[in-house]
């Protein structure tokens, strides 16, 4: 048998090598292609003559000053094996353009042809760097041979681009062309008018050429969709072509605006992986990670040092808000010693003082009116930072506490019955509370086999939370708040519905500005819901569900979904015990996710608590998380991070070990290779939840109690 397969298998490569050897070969199938990346990354410790890095408004991009050659690179090397430009394809760029003379064309890219036989005798051993010399003889023109030399160069030029231009894409001051070789080495324009780039702004293009549309798509915009008189043409050879970025190997037509951005992707259109984007602006595909680091400036005279243009302006104080507008500014805060960079959103630290964790100091004893699921820390404008616990009480309700000079004071009673947890979050200027009631009561007006949540609004006149909606749920164990789009969703993890159904649906909210309430989104099935967890990465948004129970087994799988085309879908499945908790987390380029395992239950065996919690790492090239650590937990019901300084540390919720509800929660500080290590370990009862909290320049930890009525404050004393 072995045999047979054997000589089908030559039989099948003969007939492989003879098709190819009668037919030009397509590119297909390819991934995307980052053209900048492949030209700036051969040596990243300097960028190559004629070529800067500069900065505008807190976003790197290159800039040419001459079109040499290690910017130019044969086809071969990028497209390999292939003989014809892909049939179908897109180009994604990002670029800023501050200003284009009314007659001027400058390329973003081209792909050129080698010279002619003739060209080459003549030139004899002279390569394609001869083109930049050009402009210094046309330099020495004057008089009436100016006259003539224009004739000759426009003609010469002429020629030049029907004779040995491939393809290419160029800007003017008010339209975009993309231009190819047809047959008989006619060259063919595609104009797309009034694109109006050159106004000194940021913006991300996706041209696609399909077989039945052309479409330029602006800062995620509605498409610019032209009918050419001719379409792509399917045999476009490429053999012997050279690659040029920001220019066609000559000083004329070279890109004199900032490049951020160019991927070639063969065979999709790239504007469903890039759009919609919460930056269109900047809408990532594939950026070069030398434009997406932090700038850092070297020695003077250091010849491996990067141009930059540094706009920024530095502001100092105690408190700064960060927000897109003051992106790219720095601000210095006095009592931290440290410089920051707005990204837009945080502060990200350019020069600090770190801190290092000494010891951790007993705080505050809170005495509460009840055992406390959880506890929400938020900040409230004109306020300050405030605490918002979920009692288990029915007859004392919840309370929210107000942080003070000597601790959390208690503010606000709100009545909830059995409350399970608080979560908040804002849109615009205004605060919302959302709590999820367990217990029913007098208010429930929905039905018997349901709970209520309750969503709380603050308002300025009485200072105090008001009830604002409410929505059916299932014991709900917890709420999720995001943005996506500039549209705010709440996520529910219904738990269970009576005592026994724990495989239901979980639900997805949507606020609608019309009628100014949550309406339901999207119904996801879940099975014993215990948290919802959203992130993101990069242009792409995650939601992850931790599984406890799904009426039999603990061993159930919880799921990660990414948001498509207006919804979540499944993005990968992870086998959990009990899964209570999910929190991410990024350590420099780094993205993890860590899972709180409850305990192992299978029918009507015995429990087992200490087992695994695990570390999960995102594979950028997999695409999925994978394993990265086990850390033996007790009953875990929650994990925190956070970082001091330049370390980073998790704080796990150990709530029972089989015995006793009296153990250590423990703090792990990361050690790079070995990943998270112990340092710290905090006596606790019952913990169930963790917060991180920041004061005055002061780092604190809150943990709350669910088998007794205190929750504690510690200070994290650094040096």
């Amino acid at each position: 048998m072995s045999s047979l397969i054997l000589v089908q298998l030559l039989l099948l490569g003969l007939r492989v090598i003879d098709i190819s050897a009668d037919t030009w070969r397509h590119c297909t199938d390819l991934l995307p292609l980052d053209l900048l990346s492949f030209v700036l990354e051969r040596d990243t410790s300097k960028l190559v003559p004629g070529v800067h890095m500069k900065q505008a408004g807190g976003v790197r991009g290159v800039h040419f000053s001459s079109p040499h050659t290690s910017m130019s690179f044969p086809s071969s090397q990028l497209l390999v094996n292939c003989d014809l430009f892909p049939k179908e394809f897109s180009i994604v760029v990002t670029l800023k353009v501050s200003h284009i003379a009314p007659k001027r064309n400058e390329y973003i890219f081209s792909l050129m042809e080698p010279k002619t036989p003739e060209k080459r005798a003549v030139k004899g051993k002279e390569n394609d760097d001869r083109d930049i010399l050009e402009s210094n003889k046309e330099r020495s023109i004057s008089g009436e041979e100016l006259q003539g030399a224009e004739k000759k160069k426009k003609h010469d030029k002429s020629n030049e681009e029907r004779g040995r231009i491939t393809l290419g894409m160029r800007i003017s001051r008010k339209c975009l062309h993309f231009l190819f070789k047809v047959h008989g080495g006619v060259v063919e324009h595609w104009v797309f008018q009034g694109t109006r780039l050159a106004d000194n702004q940021w913006h991300t293009l996706v041209l696609t050429i399909g077989r039945q549309h052309v479409r330029l798509t602006v800062d995620c915009n509605s498409p610019l969709e032209i009918t050419p008189s001719r379409p792509f043409p399917s045999d476009l050879n490429i053999q012997g072509s050279r690659f040029h970025i920001g220019s066609r190997g000559r000083w004329k037509g070279l890109f004199s605006g900032l490049l951020r951005q160019l991927v070639l992707v063969p065979g999709s259109d790239a504007t469903h992986q890039i759009c919609p984007s919460s930056d269109p602006q900047l809408a990532a595909l594939s950026v070069p990670p030398l434009l997406l680091d932090l700038p850092v400036m070297g020695r003077v005279g250091d010849s491996h040092l990067t141009s930059y243009d540094m706009e920024e302006r530095v502001s100092v104080g105690l408190e700064r808000s960060c927000s897109v507008l003051l992106q790219g500014q720095l601000w210095f805060n006095p009592l931290r010693k440290g410089l920051y960079l707005c990204d837009g959103a945080v502060w990200i630290p350019v020069l600090e003082d770190h801190k290092r964790l000494d010891y951790v100091l007993e705080h505050q004893v809170l005495i509460t009116s009840s055992e406390t699921h959880d506890v929400e820390v938020f900040q409230v404008p004109g306020m300050g930072l405030m605490a918002a616990m979920a009692h288990r009480s029915k007859a004392s309700g919840s309370a929210v506490y107000l942080w003070t000079h000597s601790g959390f004071k208690l503010y606000q009673n709100i009545t909830t019955s059995e409350a399970l947890v608080w979560r908040h979050f804002n849109m615009g200027k205004k605060v919302f509370l959302v709590v999820s009631n367990s217990g029913g009561g007098l208010h429930n007006h929905f039905n018997k086999e349901s709970d209520f949540s309750v969503i709380y609004k603050w308002s300025k006149k009485r200072k105090q939370f008001v009830r604002f909606q409410s929505l059916q749920t299932y014991c709900a164990r917890d709420w999720e708040a995001f943005n996506i789009n500039r549209q705010t969703y709440l996520a529910v993890a219904n738990h269970r519905r009576g005592n026994n159904n724990h495989t239901i649906d979980s639900v997805i909210y949507k606020w609608n500005r019309l009628t100014k309430s949550f309406e339901v989104h999207q119904m996801l099935p879940t099975s014993g819901a215990y948290d919802w967890e959203f992130f993101t990465v990069g242009p792409y948004h995650f939601l992850v569900v931790a599984n406890a129970f799904d009426g039999i087994t603990t061993s159930v799988d919880s799921v990660i979904y990414v948001w498509v085309n207006g919804s979540f879908q499944v993005f990968q499945t992870i086998k959990t015990f009990c899964a209570t908790d999910w929190e991410m987390f990024q350590i420099g380029s780094r993205v993890f996710l860590v899972v709180a395992n409850g305990h192992r239950l299978h029918g009507n065996g015995p429990s087992q608590y200490a087992i695994n919690s695990t570390i999960y790492e995102l594979d950028m090239n997999g695409q999925l998380f994978v394993r990265f650590q086990d850390i033996v937990t007790y009953s875990a019901v929650d994990w925190e991070f956070f970082s001091l300084g330049e370390e980073h540390f998790l704080v796990v919720a150990n709530s029972f070990n089989g015995e006793s509800y009296s153990l250590n929660s423990i703090l792990y500080r990361w050690q790079g290779y070995e990943g998270f290590v112990p340092v710290h370990w905090l006596p606790t009862i019952g913990c169930s939840d963790w917060e991180f909290f920041s004061s005055k320049g002061e780092s604190y930890l809150i943990y709350s109690s669910a088998k007794a009525p205190l929750s504690k404050v510690f200070k994290l004393k650094t040096y």
